[in-house]
C-alpha cells in the first residue's frame, strides 16, 4: 500500500472553506476543492483521524483512481486497473453505488453492475478464486461518473458522520449535526463562549456549539466501517482516539442555553445533551420567544421553523417579525439565523452584516449573520 493516500470528503453546499480549514488542521495535504467536496493526501492514521475529528465532513472515502470512461468497456478496464486488493480480502463484501452525471453512461444500474463486474475480476486474478463469499467486512465501492470522468472511491466511515450517535431522538425538522457544526463555526464559538437557541428543538446546535468549545471530536463517541478492515491496523484507531481524547479542553467556561415553546423538545435538547456528554454544560426550558431577553456577551444561533415544513409561511413570517423584535442583534449581542425565506431580513427588520449560502437538506437556505 502507498505511504500516501488519495481522500475526498463531501460536505454540505456552502461549507467547503470550514471543512478545508478543518482538513489542514488535522494535516492534510495537497487539497482539492470542488463544489460540496474536498479531496487531500494523507497517510493512512488520517483515515482514523478525519473520520473521529472532522466535524462538518459528511464521510471519508478513500480515492482509487480517476479516467475518461465514455464507453462500458473503458469502465469496466479502468475498474479492473485499481488496486482493489490493497483494501479488500477475499471474504470481504464489496457492495457498489454512485451516480452519473451529464455523461454518455447514464445508467447507474448498468453501471453499478460493470462496475462489480471489473471488481469481480480484479480480485479473481489476485485471490485465484472463482466466488467470493462476501461474508466479512463490508468495504462500500462508491462511484461518480461526471462529464465522462469516472472517480472510484471507498467509503471508510460507514454510516454518514453527522451521525454521532447522541441524537437518539428528534424533533420534526432537525437540522442535520454537520451543518449546525459548519454554523457554528461561522459563529466562531470560542472555548469562553455563551451560546443561546432560542428555538432549541432537539439542541443539535447547542451540542455542537458545546463539542467545537470543549474540542470534543465529534466521531469519539462512534466506530466507522474501517474500524473491521484487515487491512487497515487496529492500533490506528486505538492512537487517533486516544489523541483525541487528550486534546478535550476541560477547562472551556462554555455554557449553552437553549428555550422552546415545545416540552418535548426541551426534554429532547436535555437528554441529547447528556448522551452527547455535555449534559452539564447545557441548559433548557419552556418559553416563547416573545418574552426572549438578550442577553450581553451571548451569541443566538438558530434554526427557526420554515414555514414549507412547520408552520403556515404566514406564520413563519410572523415568528421572523418577533425575532427581530427580541433578539436585537449587535456587537455585543451577535445572532446567526439560518433560513429558506427570501424576504427573511425585511421580516426581520435588519439586514444581514454578512450572509452564507447554505443548503438544508434540499432546501436553499442562507445563513443571516448580525455581529456589529
Amino acid at each position: 500500500m502507498t505511504e500516501k493516500i488519495r481522500y475526498c470528503c463531501p460536505c454540505f453546499f456552502g461549507l467547503e472553506s470550514v471543512l478545508s480549514f478543518e482538513i489542514k488542521k488535522i494535516g492534510g495535504e495537497n487539497l482539492n476543492v470542488s463544489d460540496g467536496r474536498i479531496s487531500f493526501d494523507g497517510d493512512l492514521s488520517m483515515m482514523a483521524r478525519a473520520n473521529i475529528c472532522l466535524s462538518t465532513a459528511e464521510r471519508v472515502l478513500i480515492e482509487l483512481g480517476s479516467f475518461r470512461a465514455e464507453s462500458f468497456e473503458e469502465l469496466f478496464q479502468g475498474v479492473k486497473a485499481l488496486p482493489l486488493e490493497d483494501y479488500i480480502s477475499r471474504l470481504d463484501a464489496f457492495p457498489v453505488k454512485g451516480y452519473s452525471l451529464k455523461s454518455k453512461l447514464h445508467s447507474v444500474p448498468d453501471c453499478q453492475s460493470i462496475i462489480k463486474k471489473a471488481a469481480v475480476e480484479r480480485l479473481k486474478s489476485v485471490y485465484h478464486i472463482q466466488r467470493f463469499e462476501e461474508t466479512a467486512a463490508v468495504h462500500q465501492i462508491q462511484f461518480s461518473i461526471f462529464k465522462d470522468v469516472a472517480t472510484i472511491y471507498l467509503d471508510t466511515s460507514g454510516l454518514g458522520l453527522h451521525k454521532r450517535g447522541y441524537r437518539r431522538n428528534s424533533n420534526d425538522a432537525p437540522i442535520k449535526e454537520t451543518l449546525a457544526a459548519g454554523i457554528v463555526d461561522l459563529a466562531h464559538v470560542r472555548t469562553d463562549s455563551v451560546v443561546i437557541d432560542p428555538m432549541c428543538g432537539s439542541g443539535t446546535l447547542l451540542i455542537e456549539s458545546a463539542y467545537k468549545s470543549l474540542r470534543i471530536a465529534p466521531g469519539i463517541r462512534r466506530s466507522f466501517a474501517a474500524e473491521q478492515w484487515d487491512s487497515i491496523p487496529k492500533d490506528i484507531w486505538q492512537k487517533e482516539r486516544a489523541n483525541a481524547h487528550d486534546s478535550i479542553n476541560k477547562e472551556s467556561a462554555f455554557r449553552g442555553m437553549g428555550t422552546d415553546i415545545d416540552e418535548k423538545a426541551v426534554g429532547l435538547t436535555l437528554k441529547n445533551a447528556k448522551f452527547a456528554g455535555v449534559g452539564p454544560r447545557i441548559s433548557a426550558s419552556l418559553a416563547d420567544i416573545k418574552n426572549f431577553k438578550p442577553v450581553d456577551g451571548a451569541t443566538v444561533i438558530c434554526n427557526p421553523p420554515y414555514g414549507e415544513r412547520l408552520l403556515e409561511v404566514k406564520q413563519a413570517e410572523e415568528l421572523y417579525k418577533i425575532m427581530g423584535q427580541v433578539l436585537r442583534p449587535s456587537k455585543e449581542r451577535p445572532c446567526y439565523i439560518i433560513s429558506p425565506h427570501e424576504e427573511f431580513e425585511a421580516l426581520f427588520g435588519k439586514k444581514a452584516d454578512k450572509r452564507r449560502k447554505l443548503y438544508n437538506g434540499m432546501i436553499k437556505c442562507q445563513l443571516y449573520m448580525y455581529y456589529q
